[in-house]
């Protein structure tokens, strides 16, 4: 019996362009970044869970800021969880998303804050 000849197999082009291993090389990243900052910014204009002074979070006082958003979480009615733990996600979401924009300065009042409003609320500190 004759050997049948074996199919020739197809050369195979390799690429030479290498691949961007960069943060922002595929502009679905990019696209989904941006998309994250206009939904941050959504949430600070449009969220009604709590009524907050206005510009609470720029003040010096952690006292003053502490018993601010205290109140608002005491008297706000549509929050989802109870006073203390919406009073300390209000004061986190805006340092978190502060990010860069707060001074350091403004952190370490922000962080003081945080420590006042355990007091005020009876919780034992970390």
């Amino acid at each position: 019996m004759a050997k049948k000849a074996a199919p020739k197999k197809k050369a195979v082009k390799k690429s030479t362009a290498k691949k961007s291993t960069g943060k922002n090389s595929s502009p679905k990243k990019s696209a989904k970044k941006s998309a994250q900052k206009k939904w941050s910014k959504k949430v600070t204009q449009t969220s009604d869970a709590m009524d907050l002074e206005k510009n609470v979070f720029k003040q010096k006082d952690p006292k003053k800021i502490a018993a601010s958003v205290k109140r608002s979480a005491e008297k706000s009615t549509r929050k989802k969880a109870g006073p203390f733990q919406s009073a300390m996600s209000m004061i986190n979401f805006y340092e978190n998303r502060g990010g860069k924009n707060i001074s350091s300065g403004q952190k370490k009042v922000l962080d003081k804050s945080k420590k006042e409003l355990r007091k005020s609320f009876g919780k034992k500190e970390k």
